[in-house]
């Protein structure tokens, strides 16, 4: 059965049936691209309900709240099932400023406590005999290595697959791709095998900051999550950060290095695991705009892959 699209009114239907009555303030609050989100009050409560193709996204996410902490607050998830031939999921609403969306001097602001996220995420107990996948997909279980280097291959997964041929008519991006590909198989070696929990997009509006600036108030969408090298999470805001101004004025690159020499944290291949990291989400990147034919942001993001490329690390 293919996934219904959810309007304001079938919102409103469903949360009547799902609640026995009507609910109030029903709203469109985000969409993605992978769900569409509706904000409702309830007993004089915030929540959320979000609506998608994925049950497994929703599950992450049910699964995630497990670590939430003083530094990593998560959103509790009350109930996923199923509507409109995909998935809902009903979570608490958490209010406040989406993090890259903040100026420079707010990000500065932030640093002590979005540094103590990174520390948050890196200290949630993980077994280290697992594979990189959560247990909410038992179907696989991958290496960190294996995960880093099949995650650039068209699998012809239904989200994002069979994008490899049409790549491959851009000449100078087959060519990027290629020695993308090369590269970041030469620099797995670099990566270490002690496994960590890794969001694995820690912006495009899933994490809210309060209206100050001072603290996180969540983190939402553990969709793209694994567990892995703590430093990917690092290398998603070293990769994006030209595109956002408050992250391109921190340099989260050498605050982060510097956190952790204050912390007492030995971090050997520090640059190498980075480059790694970029070059994965720089690729993946060019495969996913290949699909959704946005050929502008496709070659920002091929000018990003040089960068990498030519650092030399």
């Amino acid at each position: 059965m293919t996934a219904e699209p959810v309007d304001l009114e079938k919102a409103r239907l469903f949360l009547g049936d799902y609640f026995g009555e009507a609910v109030s303030d029903v709203s469109l609050v985000g969409e993605g691209a992978w769900s569409k989100a509706f904000g409702f009050l309830r007993d004089d409560r915030n929540f959320i309900i979000r609506f998608g193709k994925y049950a497994e996204d929703f599950e992450k996410d049910r699964y995630a709240a497990t670590f939430t902490s003083t530094y990593l607050p998560i959103p509790k998830v009350l109930d996923v099932g199923s509507a409109y031939g995909g998935a809902f999921a009903i979570s608490e609403r958490h209010a406040g400023l989406f993090l890259e969306r903040l100026d420079a001097e707010s990000t500065v602001r932030l640093t002590p406590n979005l540094l103590r996220l990174f520390d948050a995420l890196r200290d949630v107990p993980i077994d280290q005999d697992g594979s990189s996948e959560w247990p909410t997909n038992p179907a696989r279980h991958l290496s960190w290595e294996e995960w880093l280097c099949t995650s650039v291959e068209d699998d012809d997964n239904p989200r994002v697959g069979g994008w490899r041929g049409d790549l491959a008519k851009d000449a100078e991006i087959e060519e990027l791709y290629v020695r993308g590909v090369k590269a970041l198989n030469s620099r797995v070696k670099d990566c270490p095998r002690a496994l960590h929990l890794v969001h694995g997009d820690l912006l495009n509006r899933n994490v809210l900051v309060s209206t100050d600036a001072q603290r996180i108030e969540a983190v939402f969408d553990w969709g793209r999550s694994v567990y892995g090298d703590y430093l990917y999470d690092v290398a998603w805001f070293t990769f994006w950060g030209p595109w956002h101004e408050g992250l391109r004025a921190l340099d989260f690159r050498t605050v982060f290095r510097e956190h952790t020499s204050d912390v007492g944290l030995d971090v050997s291949d520090y640059e190498e695991r980075l480059a790694c990291y970029e070059l994965q989400i720089g690729l993946t990147h060019l495969a996913y705009n290949t699909v959704i034919n946005d050929l502008v942001e496709r070659d920002r993001v091929a000018r990003r892959i040089d960068v990498v490329l030519a650092s030399g690390q």
